[in-house]
């Protein structure tokens, strides 16, 4: 499970202020973020382009503050998707709801995910939408539901350690969704999420079959071998072939496997962030790989 600690740092202005003004960071976020600008994720995405490897591009940034930040923040992606077919066809967009202004104004939201739908359906691309924390959760599937008819290829996150989650993906009777399935990396009370990592684990794996099973085309969002080693097993079983569904994984996170399983003939895609509001991001890959904490700790002192 991710530490909770670090997860609750991740919301933690003060120290957000003090590490996007130091400069000895930089190296331990290059490691997971593409870029500050479009320009350096799509010179990162030709790389992974090059080695078989498509992408989801994420501007990073949450929690908008007024709308007129929410309008900037799909201006952005429109600009992104515009881009795709002619810089790396197959590409993705992944947005989370809350920069598009879901907890100020859902409706207003709903539109600036239209308008990027609308443009993806343009542009011969495809627009993944992120699930956050459980505070947004509901509302996000809501509108996700409500774009479904009009946009069935849009994918949409399922975190595996929700307790909801089964319920929700039952939940689903007339259009069956696509799904990219995670574990989840936010700070969840015990009533809402699973609390052990093995417990965690075992629900992604059944979950992982379950969607193999009964949706179009899932994605899995996963680093986790066991978990790599049952979707392999269950999608031969069923019969599919390897271009049937596809794994996902982070920016810097295991680029060999990605390599590896490119080799074996499936299809990879990483998720791959961009932009300056880079610390929420980073602190949840620091709860889920605490490791990599010292890293960052010594590159705030300095050395």
């Amino acid at each position: 499970m991710p530490n909770k600690l670090l997860l609750q740092v991740a919301e933690n202005k003060k120290l957000e202020a003090i590490a996007t003004r130091n400069r000895f960071t930089r190296p331990i976020v290059d490691r997971y973020v593409a870029g500050r600008g479009v320009d350096e994720a799509w010179t990162a995405t030709k790389a992974l382009n090059k080695a078989g490897i498509d992408v989801s591009l994420d501007l990073l940034g949450e929690s908008v503050h007024d709308l007129e930040q929410s309008k900037q923040a799909t201006k952005e992606y429109q600009g992104a998707i515009e881009n795709i077919r002619n810089r790396a066809p197959g590409s993705t967009v992944s947005v989370k709801l809350s920069q598009l202004g879901i907890m100020i104004d859902p409706q207003e939201c709903a539109n600036n995910l239209k308008a990027l739908l609308n443009a993806a359906a343009t542009n011969e691309a495809t627009v993944e939408v992120d699930m956050e924390h459980s505070s947004v959760g509901r509302d996000t599937l809501a509108i996700f539901k409500s774009i479904l008819p009009d946009h069935p290829t849009t994918r949409v996150a399922i975190q595996a350690n929700m307790r909801q989650t089964p319920e929700d993906l039952l939940s689903f009777t007339d259009i069956k969704p696509r799904i990219r399935l995670v574990k989840g990396a936010f700070d969840e009370t015990s009533a809402a999420a699973l609390n052990s990592a093995e417990e965690v684990t075992e629900q992604y794996k059944y979950l992982a079959r379950w969607a193999l099973e009964h949706l179009p085309d899932p994605a899995f969002g996963t680093h986790d071998d066991k978990c790599i080693d049952v979707i392999k097993k269950r999608a031969a079983e069923l019969g599919l072939g390897k271009q049937d569904f596809e794994f996902q994984m982070l920016y810097g996170v295991r680029r060999k496997l990605q390599d590896e399983l490119v080799r074996e003939g499936y299809r990879v895609r990483v998720y791959l962030p961009y932009g300056t509001q880079w610390y929420p991001y980073l602190m949840r890959r620091m709860a889920e790989k605490p490791a990599n904490l010292l890293l960052f700790l010594r590159s705030l002192i300095g050395g």
